[in-house]
């Protein structure tokens, strides 16, 4: 349960405004884990505010695809910002959420002067005064819940060494979904891979035309609870023209590349395995790879990574960083196969808000008694006669005509 706060918190929970930046990059500077992969499909990468601030900021304000990629929200206490919490829609429907991050300060405390009314109180009223980091988290949170009304359910992805927000989520209602396990192949290990001529003869490149074969081949390789939770539809596997130029735009300033395909079964006509590889061309950080099998086809998986450590030849030698869950253990016994190493652990959770449906008051049932229920129940009228009981009817009349009189007694006879 989570404590109720007093009404001397003076707690303002408000969307981020331009003088806020400075301390909230501080605030996620001091939350960020500098050795968290970025090759997740949960997590969102993390994003220059200060840089992108006036541009998401004007896109909130009117329908557009970005109007949600900006939405911050901190916590002010007696004007002071004592933390944060950005989230944004995962699927293109906004059914689902995710929360990227909360930040907040370790330790906090009222101010002096509210701190020693709370000493001259009672004891137990001077520490229900105290906010913690957690009351803070759980604020922001509930307000994001409760807030966004489109979202129906509510994802995250956190290191599963971080007991503090573990904690926190599992506080407010988060359970647990998967396990996802971060991989990194070396260099050296992607030369000797790119050697092997991979057999895929029915390799395609990727285009808002197949987007219908890559949602069946999502569907198809993940659980009926992921694949719930996750929700998503045909047109979250499109790109629109909007969506394609910024992320031309980004690609440029990051210096990075996609370059994505899937392979095409023709007998049954449908997609069977799809990568993506996020190329860097000056080498500062790892590639990031994406990749999907269907379960029938783990054959795939000797064939994609060789064509995966092709394509990144062509750059300067890095890293490849992809993730496996716990729902595909083929994926994890051949990256143990081929050496790669383990670099991170993590944890994703989801928590659903379908209180949020409405629901019919329940005075309007309290109210009602037991005749009054029994009169709902009788024909507000007489009912019209149909063909069987008007045939009944007359059969009734006709029997009472045609019966004979009183019998007479026995032993007499009728003709004296």
């Amino acid at each position: 349960m989570i404590r109720a706060f007093p009404q001397t918190t003076n707690i303002v929970i408000r969307p981020i405004q331009y003088r806020d930046l400075e301390l909230v990059e501080q605030l996620c500077a001091e939350a960020e884990d500098p050795e968290s992969p970025n090759c997740s499909m949960v997590r969102e990468k993390p994003l220059a505010i200060r840089r992108w601030y006036g541009i998401l900021k004007v896109l909130s304000l009117f329908p557009n695809p970005f109007q949600n990629s900006f939405c911050i929200h901190v916590a002010e206490l007696n004007q002071q910002i004592k933390g944060l919490i950005q989230v944004s829609p995962f699927n293109r429907t906004g059914t689902t959420w995710r929360v990227d991050r909360v930040a907040v300060d370790a330790v906090m405390v009222q101010n002096a002067a509210e701190l020693e009314d709370a000493e001259d109180a009672e004891p137990s009223t001077a520490a229900s005064s105290l906010v913690t980091s957690s009351d803070i988290g759980s604020l922001l949170l509930r307000y994001c819940l409760e807030k966004i009304w489109q979202a129906r359910t509510w994802i995250l992805e956190i290191d599963i060494n971080d007991k503090s927000a573990l904690a926190l989520y599992r506080k407010n209602g988060f359970q647990r979904l998967a396990h996802m396990t971060y991989w990194g192949i070396a260099p050296e290990r992607l030369k000797e891979l790119s050697e092997r001529e991979p057999d895929l003869p029915n390799l395609l490149p990727v285009s808002n035309a197949d987007a219908q074969l890559l949602y069946q081949l999502d569907t198809m390789a993940m659980p009926p609870l992921v694949r719930q939770v996750f929700d998503r539809h045909v047109q979250d596997f499109k790109t629109s023209l909007v969506g394609s130029v910024a992320e031309g735009v980004r690609q440029l300033f990051s210096r990075t590349e996609f370059v994505s395909g899937y392979v095409f079964e023709p007998q049954r006509k449908a997609a069977i395995g799809y990568f993506q590889v996020q190329l860097c061309r000056d080498g500062s950080q790892p590639h990031v790879a994406q990749l999907t099998v269907n379960p029938a086809y783990t054959w795939l998986y000797p064939e994609l990574m060789a064509q995966m450590a092709r394509v990144t030849q062509e750059v300067p030698a890095q890293s490849l960083q992809l993730s496996s869950s716990d729902y595909q253990p083929e994926r994890e016994e051949y990256l143990e196969r081929v050496g790669a190493d383990r670099i991170a652990h993590t944890l994703v959770m989801s928590r659903s808000v379908w209180h949020k449906l409405r629901e019919a008051k329940p005075a309007a049932a309290e109210g009602l008694q037991l005749s009054d229920v029994l009169q709902g129940l009788q024909p507000s009228r007489k009912p019209v006669p149909g063909r069987i009981s008007l045939l009944e009817s007359v059969k009734r009349e006709e029997s009472k005509h045609d019966s004979p009189s009183k019998k007479e007694p026995r032993g007499e006879d009728p003709c004296c």
